[in-house]
């Protein structure tokens, strides 16, 4: 094998099965980055985003990881999650990370 093909799979990041395989990821438009924070935060199922904070989620997450720096994405898509979890028929511009950025 040459060894710049080599040195790529060796930088290839191993997939989050549990992120991958979460309810969080029936939510169109989710990242796998933002399903694994739902599920450090304790999360399991969609139902349970009903009426939280998406600032409080982002907040509660920086400080579990010890104040880094979380990725830009996440706080668009702990928005989209709790708007997905509270509306049965959410409106499909609306079903995007982009659509909830400030």
């Amino acid at each position: 094998m040459l060894g710049w093909m080599h040195s790529l799979k060796k930088k290839k990041k191993k997939a989050d099965r549990a992120a991958l395989e979460s309810p969080f990821m029936r939510i169109p438009g989710m990242q796998v980055e933002a399903a694994r924070g739902l599920l450090d935060l304790g999360f399991r199922e969609i139902y349970e985003l009903n009426g939280r904070s998406p600032d409080a989620l982002a907040a509660d997450l920086h400080k579990l990881r010890g104040g880094n720096q979380l990725p830009h994405n996440q706080l668009p898509c702990f928005k989209l999650a709790v708007y997905f979890s509270e509306n049965p028929e959410p409106k499909r511009t609306l079903l995007t990370p982009y659509a909830w950025k400030d």
